[in-house]
């Protein structure tokens, strides 16, 4: 993957892209993933955990926010900020959270969003792993992302391959 100047200062929500615009990024690939492989209209519940340094500073940091505007399919680059928070605010108290714009779903803001203060994933300090079930709670989907700073993102099958090549197009 090459890298410019310009993924290296991005626009985002939040104190620390670690903890927003990674985690906005992740959540959004997750949804779409959803999407492109046919599983968005049987998703009938989804489950998101933060691990780490996600998990141990989430609400002060942003990243339940983060995740769930990702999920509704909101880029930290276009996202409203003036209406973030009343977004989110709907999600918890309607329990209903719209995949990317498109598919709603029931969603508990206090069951479904878990952050774990003291248990890490192993690869990187600011991990999270989403899933998503049908109506019998069948899993559809998982995926683990990692946060490495600076708003990238990095998935579960990513680790361990080659993180950054020269670009040697010019």
């Amino acid at each position: 993957m090459a890298i410019s100047v310009f993924d290296l200062f991005s626009i985002g929500i939040g104190p620390s892209s670690s903890h927003t615009v990674g985690p906005m990024r992740a959540a959004r690939m997750f949804a779409r993933r959803l999407r492109n492989e046919g599983l968005l209209a049987p998703t009938a519940s989804l489950r998101a955990e933060l691990y780490g340094s996600l998990g141990a500073t989430g609400h002060g940091h942003g990243t339940p926010k983060a995740v769930l505007l990702g999920l509704e399919g909101e880029s930290p680059r276009t996202v409203d900020v003036e209406k973030a928070d009343d977004r989110v605010d709907a999600i918890r108290s309607e329990k209903l959270l719209k995949l990317l714009g498109e598919h709603e779903i029931a969603f508990s803001f206090d069951d479904d969003l878990i952050l774990h203060r003291r248990k890490a994933l192993p690869y990187h300090a600011n991990g999270m792993t989403l899933w998503a079930y049908d109506t019998d709670g069948t899993e559809l989907l998982s995926k683990t992302y990692y946060s490495v700073g600076g708003g990238f993102v990095v998935d579960e099958e990513a680790v361990g391959a080659d993180r950054i090549k020269l670009d040697d197009t010019v």
